[in-house]
């Protein structure tokens, strides 16, 4: 189900007010029209990993189409009240409002690609205020999105092959958590998820078990597991810790049997509690010596990318992993951190202005430019990534620079095969990408995965990957800089004599 659907409103006010004071501003001093470009991208890597799965495109993508003021929403603006209690936003803006048609140019990494710090995830060309109304819906979108997918594909990556089921819905960041987690979590890997309604809205395999209350609601363990099954004997899945989880294990063999002459298999048992290694390898031992070498060995309780690549470590016996908290609220990172920046605007002249941030922190500074992003791969899989601006044309072999590190650097011959990454989604408003099925995005991002070197694809002390601005970009940034910290030497000097 498309991102507006699930909401029976306009999202046109899903938005931080400023946005919106910033539109009556830039209308005010006839500047609504100025054409401008920005560019959506993170400055580091989630989890202290060595790349980032995008996602969210889709859901960006039905939000600019169905973007508009309603009635309700110009209704609503016009009651609000400044300091004064004058009103906030003037008539003949709100008429503006309300016929406004979004005609940017935007143009995106496509979902399930692998991206890494201050390469664009979006580029947004057009009118000043349109731009400027976009910025935090699609902030909000692909954040999160971006942060779970990333998350998954980092436990499938731990699991090694193994299935895993997104079980997070009740620890979840509220209703939309849930929804988009599920999705997000399909994208990086996730095999299936216990979210009914995510499974009704994207069409993503529905898994599940049963409870500890069931259990606990018969005389009998045992009892309540041929109770279940009597109910679903194809697709049995026996929680079997609830009292004394060896003992589990036994009556759920003793029901498999049951089930077995009756003809059907028992689907497997979940582990959710105690020492999960240890456990794992008596349950398997069980079910062999009993003849059921086919029943799976689900686990879950708090699992994450580190407990599930050290059980393996320790030779545990799970075949199926339930990850519930630590995959849909990205337990250990609550954000990505994404931003929007301005990066050139259009002069009288019909030139580009390029614009940059300027910062006392260095990871702060944006990159002017219209910028693209260069993915050169060879049969190994991926080599490097280069930012460059369209408005520099590359001939010939080029060098990226580490704008974090001006020693690292690179150099990219001329025959190397390239790809540029972002690709274009609107023009003058009008969709022109043809959007690919939530398989297909899943498959494209563990392709993408596993074309990194697995020392970037480590948990730990991952590799960096590199990523540099193309020589030309990288000069013209630092001019810039240079210019605005000259321009601020001679204000500080005037400011000194005129103390």
């Amino acid at each position: 189900m498309k991102f507006t659907s699930r909401y029976a409103t306009s999202l046109a006010l899903f938005t931080d007010m400023y946005q919106l004071t910033m539109a009556q501003a830039y209308w005010k001093n006839n500047m609504a029209e100025q054409e401008a470009v920005f560019h959506l991208y993170f400055r580091k890597h989630p989890f202290n990993g060595g790349y980032t799965v995008c996602a969210g495109l889709a859901d960006a993508i039905d939000y600019i189409k169905e973007f508009s003021f309603s009635e309700e929403d110009i209704a609503y603006l016009g009651s609000l009240k400044g300091s004064q209690q004058q009103p906030l936003f003037e008539k003949d803006f709100l008429t503006y409002l309300q016929d406004l048609t979004l005609t940017c140019q935007i143009d995106a990494i496509p979902e399930g690609t692998v991206v890494f710090p201050n390469e664009p995830l979006l580029r947004i060309q057009g009118p000043i205020l349109q731009c400027q109304l976009l910025e935090t819906p699609l902030l909000t979108i692909l954040n999160f999105q971006t942060l779970i997918a990333t998350k998954a594909a980092r436990l499938t990556d731990a699991a090694q092959g193994d299935r895993i089921i997104e079980f997070g819905m009740r620890r979840a960041q509220g209703a939309d958590g849930a929804l988009s987690a599920a999705r997000a979590a399909f994208i990086g890997g996730i095999g299936a998820t216990s979210n009914m309604l995510a499974g009704r809205y994207f069409n993503i395999p529905v898994k599940g078990t049963h409870a500890h209350s069931w259990v606990m609601s018969f005389p009998e363990e045992q009892d309540a597991f041929a109770a279940y099954a009597s109910v679903f004997p194809y697709d049995s899945v026996f929680l079997v810790d609830t009292y004394n989880t060896l003992q589990g294990v036994r009556k759920a063999i003793a029901v498999a049997k049951q089930l077995r002459e009756k003809g059907t298999e028992l689907l497997g048992i979940r582990l959710d509690s105690g020492d999960l290694a240890y456990l794992s390898k008596e349950a398997r031992r069980l079910l062999d010596e009993a003849g059921l070498p086919d029943v799976s060995i689900l686990a879950s309780n708090d699992l994450d990318e580190y407990l599930i690549q050290s059980l393996k470590l320790q030779g545990a016996r799970i075949d199926t992993w339930g990850i519930g908290t630590k995959l849909v609220t990205a337990y250990d990172q609550p954000a990505l951190g994404g931003v929007y920046k301005l990066a050139a605007l259009r002069k009288t002249d019909g030139q580009w202005e390029y614009k940059l941030k300027l910062s006392e922190q260095l990871v702060k500074i944006s990159t002017p430019g219209i910028l693209q992003v260069r993915r050169y791969t060879n049969t190994q899989g991926f080599v490097a990534d280069m930012i460059y601006s369209e408005e520099q044309p590359i001939s010939g072999a080029a060098t990226i620079i580490d704008p974090a590190d001006v020693t690292r650097r690179k150099t990219l011959s001329a025959n190397e095969t390239f790809e540029n990454l972002l690709v274009p989604i609107f023009r003058d408003g009008k969709p022109v990408y043809e959007e690919p099925d939530l398989p297909a995005i899943q498959t494209r991002a563990r392709q993408q995965v596993t074309q990194l070197h697995e020392s970037i694809r480590r948990l730990l002390n991952p590799h960096l990957y590199p990523v540099g601005l193309e020589e030309q970009l990288f000069n013209k940034k630092m001019e810039i800089i240079l210019n605005i910290r000259n321009k601020g030497k001679i204000s500080e000097k005037a400011w000194a004599a005129d103390r």
